[in-house]
């Protein structure tokens, strides 16, 4: 059973593309044409790829795995926090932090010192000094 259809897909406006002087070449595959200076997104290749990412997401949680939402614009940040606490992973749905996945030792490590920080805040350690 697909997990969306082409229709859908077509009614929520997801064959349409950025505006055709910013594009990049590497999506040239994924491009059907061009109407009024917009691409027009194939939406069959797009189905392809939500097929691909939903047996990846699938499979991930099947084996225990931990999925990370994340979505920082205004009209995501609700539902992302809803859904990733309903099926209790991780989420990012404020500004996110460069580094997190690059560097994350360095920024665990420093979240680390914050929580620290806290705790002696709250302990009035900071008072005497």
């Amino acid at each position: 059973m697909a997990v969306v259809t082409t229709r859908q897909l077509l009614e929520a406006g997801m064959h349409f593309g950025h505006q055709t002087r910013r594009w990049n070449p590497k999506m040239r595959r994924f491009i059907l044409g061009e109407r009024n200076g917009i691409y027009i997104i194939d939406l069959n290749e797009t189905l392809k790829g939500i097929e691909s990412a939903y047996q990846f997401v699938r499979d991930l949680v099947a084996r225990g795995g931990v999925l990370l939402f994340v979505g920082t614009k205004k009209q995501t940040q609700g539902p992302i926090a809803t859904y990733a606490q309903a099926c209790g992973m991780p989420y990012v749905n404020e500004r996110w932090l460069g580094g997190m996945l690059t560097n994350f030792a360095t920024i665990s490590s420093r979240t680390g010192k914050l929580r620290e920080y806290e705790a002696m805040e709250r302990a009035g350690d900071f008072e005497a000094m």
